[in-house]
């Protein structure tokens, strides 16, 4: 089966939060087709991947089907969270955008991803 290599911004959009020195980024499908193909591939592994050199600890994953949505919680990834860094992103609100830039594999046979307005 042949595919191509799209941005995770074509297939989802995300939202960033914090508490103390822990992020989380939540993902989520525009199309529902779409899910099982972010499900496949956006794994604990890749994200890290994606976020080496931002952070330090562990990426769980928690999957919230009813919402075509994957939750990532990256811990020891603030450099010590708001008030403990200098780090002008001390929220990593930024970071859901950062990681709308992974590249994912869409099968060609999968929906195409919506038109940007």
């Amino acid at each position: 089966m042949s595919s191509r290599m799209v941005p995770l911004r074509a297939l989802a959009h995300a939202r960033a939060g914090d508490k103390n020195n822990t992020s989380n980024i939540a993902v989520f499908a525009y199309d529902p087709a779409h899910y099982p193909v972010l499900e496949a591939q956006l794994t604990p592994e890749a994200v890290a991947a994606h976020m080496a050199g931002l952070v330090q600890g562990s990426v769980k994953r928690y999957a919230v089907p009813q919402l075509h949505a994957l939750n990532f919680v990256m811990e020891t990834a603030l450099e010590g969270g708001v008030n403990g860094s200098l780090n002008l992103d001390g929220h990593g609100k930024s970071w859901s955008s950062f990681l709308l830039g992974l590249e994912i594999e869409l099968p060609d046979d999968a929906p195409s991803p919506p038109r940007k307005a």
